[in-house]
C-alpha cells in the first residue's frame, strides 16, 4: 500500500506557488508606481473563492497565528534600523500620536461607522479601534521603498508612531469585543474606568520594561556570539527568535508584545550596531517573506462578493478616516509640539493601514461578535484604499510637502534646498548679518545654531530651516545630534528674478 502524500504536496505547491507569483507582481508593481504590498493582497483576493482560483480560505486562526508572527519579524527589522538618536528625536510626537491620536482617530471613524453603516456605537467604536492605528509593516516598507528621504523629524515620527501604536489598538479592540460581548449577550462586565487605566498602563510598562531589559542582556551575550559564528544569516535567524520569543513572554504576562519587539531592535542596534549591520540583509528576507505570507493569507480571506452591497457605505468610511479624522488627529497632537502645517499634512497621509486592522479584524471573529463579517468586510476596504491611494503617492507627496531631503547627489537639488552657502555652525549670527549685509536680529552674538535653536524652539534636525532677515538659514549636516554646518540661501537679486520670470514665460510659450 502506498502512503497518498497529496495532502502534504499540494497545499504545499499552491502556497509556494502563491508567494512567488505575489513577490513577482509585486516587483513589476513597484516600477508602475503602486505599493508592492497591494500586489500581495490582490493575489490572495484573486486566489480566493471569489477569484479565478476558487480556494476556499476560513482558517481565521492560522491567519492569526502568521499575521502576528510576521508583524513581530517587521517590527523587529524596523527596530533594528531605528538609530537611537533618531529614536528621541521622534519620540515625543510619536507618543502622542500613538495614544491619544489612535483614540481621537477611532472615534471620529465611528461616528461615520455609525451613520453610513448603521452600527451600533459599541461595534462602530470597535471597527474605529481596528482601523484605528498605522501599520508597521506598511509603514517601514513603503517609506524604505518610496525613493525619497524624509526630513529626520517626519520620517522618525512616522517609523516610532507605527511601531509604538500596536498596544493601543490592540487594547482598545479587546476592550470594546468585550463591551459588545456584553451588549449581545446581557452579561456582567467588570469594566471600570480604573480596570480599564490599569490594564492599559500595564501594557505599556510591561512592553517598555521587558523590550529594554531583554535587549541588554541579548546584547551582552550577542558578541560571545558572534565570535563563534560570524555569520549574517546565524545572527538574523537569532534575532528573530529573540524577537518571538520577546513577543510570546511579554503578551504573557499582560504586555504589548509588539511594542517589547520594536524596543528589543532599538536597545540591540544602539548597544551592538555592528553585529546588527552584519544581519540586517538577512533579515530584510525574513521580512519581505513575512509581509508576502502575511498579505496573500489575508487576501484569501476576503470574500468581494459580499462586500458588493456596502461597499459604497465602506469606502465612505475610509474616506472619513483618510481625510477628516486622521488629519484632524495629527493636527491636534502635533501643532502644539511646532510642527509645520506641510509637515503635519504629510504625516497625516502617511497613516497608512496595511496587516495590523485586518488582523485584529479576525479578533471579533474569534470572540463570535454577530458584527464580526462586516467589521471585516470594512477593514479590508479600508486597507485596500490606503495602500491604493496613500501608498501610490507617498514620493510624490513627499516632494509637494518639501518634507524630503535633497539626493547629496544632486547638486542643484541640495543648492535649491540649503542655497550657496555652507556656515560652520559656531559662526555668529551677527558676523553673517555683517558680511551679507543683512539686518541683525536682537540675539546676534548667538552663533547660527544656538539661534536656529533659539528661534525653531526644539531639538535640530537636517532640514529645519528660518528666516533671517531676507535671507534663510538651514541645518545642513548634523553628526550625535549636534549640528555641523549651516546652509545659507540669499535671497536673488531684483535684475536676476525678472530675468528668471521672462526666461520661464518664454519657455511656457
Amino acid at each position: 500500500m502506498n502512503l497518498n502524500l497529496d495532502f502534504l504536496s499540494l497545499p504545499l505547491l499552491g502556497a509556494s506557488a502563491l508567494i512567488f507569483i505575489s513577490v513577482l507582481v509585486g516587483v513589476f508593481s513597484k516600477k508602475a508606481g503602486f505599493s508592492f504590498l497591494l500586489a500581495f493582497l490582490v493575489t490572495g483576493i484573486l486566489a480566493g473563492v471569489d477569484g479565478p482560483g476558487g480556494w476556499e480560505f476560513s482558517d481565521y486562526r492560522l491567519s492569526f497565528w502568521v499575521g502576528n508572527i510576521a508583524l513581530v519579524i517587521i517590527l523587529l527589522d524596523g527596530g533594528l534600523r531605528t538609530d537611537y538618536p533618531r529614536f528621541r528625536t521622534g519620540l515625543k510626537p510619536a507618543l502622542v500620536l500613538a495614544s491619544l491620536g489612535v483614540l481621537l482617530t477611532a472615534g471620529l471613524t465611528a461616528v461615520a461607522a455609525v451613520y453610513l453603516l448603521r452600527l451600533s456605537w459599541t461595534n462602530a467604536l470597535l471597527l474605529g479601534a481596528i482601523v484605528g492605528s498605522t501599520d508597521a509593516a506598511a509603514v517601514f516598507s513603503l517609506l524604505k521603498t518610496s525613493g525619497v528621504q524624509l526630513s529626520e523629524r517626519v520620517a522618525t515620527t512616522l517609523e516610532i508612531e507605527s511601531g509604538m501604536n500596536d498596544p493601543m489598538a490592540v487594547y482598545l479592540t479587546l476592550t470594546l469585543i468585550g463591551l459588545a460581548s456584553v451588549a449581545a449577550t446581557g452579561a456582567a462586565a467588570d469594566l471600570t474606568f480604573s480596570v480599564i487605566a490599569w490594564s492599559l498602563l500595564k501594557q505599556f510598562a510591561w512592553g517598555a520594561l521587558l523590550g529594554v531589559g531583554i535587549g541588554r542582556i541579548f546584547a551582552g551575550g550577542l558578541p560571545r556570539i558572534y565570535e563563534l559564528e560570524a555569520s549574517g544569516a546565524v545572527i538574523a535567524l537569532l534575532l528573530a527568535m529573540a524577537g518571538l520569543a520577546t513577543f510570546a513572554f511579554a503578551t504573557w504576562v499582560g504586555g504589548s508584545g509588539f511594542l517589547a519587539v520594536y524596543l528589543l531592535g532599538i536597545v540591540l542596534n544602539r548597544r551592538v550596531p555592528g553585529i546588527v549591520q552584519s544581519a540586517l540583509s538577512a533579515l530584510d528576507g525574513y521580512a519581505w517573506l513575512s509581509q508576502a505570507l502575511m498579505f496573500v493569507l489575508l487576501g484569501l480571506l476576503v470574500t468581494p462578493s459580499e462586500i458588493e452591497g456596502f461597499v459604497w457605505p465602506a469606502l465612505g468610511v475610509a474616506a472619513v478616516l483618510m481625510f477628516i479624522a486622521r488629519p484632524l488627529a495629527v493636527g491636534l497632537c502635533l501643532a502644539p509640539l511646532r510642527f509645520s502645517l506641510k509637515e503635519i499634512a504629510y504625516i497625516a497621509w502617511v497613516g497608512l493601514r496595511g496587516a495590523v486592522p485586518i488582523v485584529l479584524a479576525i479578533f471579533p471573529f474569534m470572540a463570535g461578535l454577530p458584527e464580526a463579517r462586516i467589521i471585516f468586510n470594512v477593514a479590508f476596504v479600508v486597507v485596500l484604499a490606503s495602500l491604493l491611494l496613500q501608498g501610490s503617492t507617498i514620493g510624490w507627496l513627499a516632494h509637494r510637502m518639501g518634507v524630503a531631503l535633497p539626493d547629496q547627489n544632486d547638486t542643484s537639488a541640495v543648492r535649491a534646498v540649503f542655497g550657496d552657502f555652507t556656515l560652520q555652525a559656531n559662526t555668529r549670527v551677527a558676523d553673517v548679518c555683517d558680511f551679507y549685509g543683512l539686518q541683525a536680529p536682537d540675539d546676534a552674538d548667538l552663533s547660527v545654531d544656538a539661534w536656529l535653536t533659539q528661534a525653531i524652539r526644539r531639538p535640530l534636525v537636517v532640514g529645519d530651516h528660518m528666516a533671517l532677515d531676507s535671507a534663510e538659514l538651514s541645518v545642513r549636516t548634523m553628526s550625535d545630534g549636534v549640528v555641523k554646518t549651516v546652509g545659507l540661501k540669499l535671497p536673488m537679486p531684483t535684475e536676476q528674478v525678472r530675468s528668471s520670470r521672462g526666461n520661464s514665460a518664454r519657455h511656457r510659450r
